[in-house]
């Protein structure tokens, strides 16, 4: 069993599967108006680091940092293939990001996400993630909660 996190492309037949399952995951979750997932072009410009996790070669994993200008960045489009869950690929993925984020110079990494995502909040706050008030252009969401970490 043999787990690789790479930079790759988000334009890949299997990614954009991924991210249709995390939009559907999503929007089985929250309404239009609480979902701020960054679509496939966003994912494709400057400053926007995307991450696979491949599983014996099958793509089973993806998240992307997006550097804010600031000194900041912020995680974005996390997702695990529900098959792949338990392989700790989340972890794997923001050990990366993290990693990235040091070798960059970032003062500290945001994220943005949901209540009603109990695995994905406890992964955050075990990386050392403390909530903080809305950053950026996102405003307060009772459905939503805003996470840094100072690196």
């Amino acid at each position: 069993m043999t787990v690789t996190i790479t930079a790759e492309p988000p334009r890949q037949a299997d990614v954009l599967r991924l991210l249709e399952l995390s939009d559907a995951y999503m929007a089985s979750l929250y309404p239009a108006e609480s979902n701020h997932m960054l679509d496939i072009s966003s994912l494709e410009k400057p400053g926007v680091n995307f991450f696979v996790a491949r599983h014996d070669g099958r793509i089973v994993g993806c998240c992307a940092l997006v550097e804010a200008g600031d000194g900041t960045a912020e995680i974005k489009r996390m997702f695990v293939d529900p098959e792949a869950r338990g392989l700790s690929i989340g972890r794997r993925l923001m050990e990366m990001i993290e990693a990235l984020g040091r070798e960059r110079g970032i003062s500290a990494i945001r994220l943005e996400t949901g209540i009603s995502q109990p695995e994905a909040l406890g992964l955050y706050r075990r990386f050392g993630y403390g909530e903080i008030g809305p950053f950026g252009d996102y405003r307060p969401d009772p459905l939503s909660l805003f996470m840094e970490k100072r690196l």
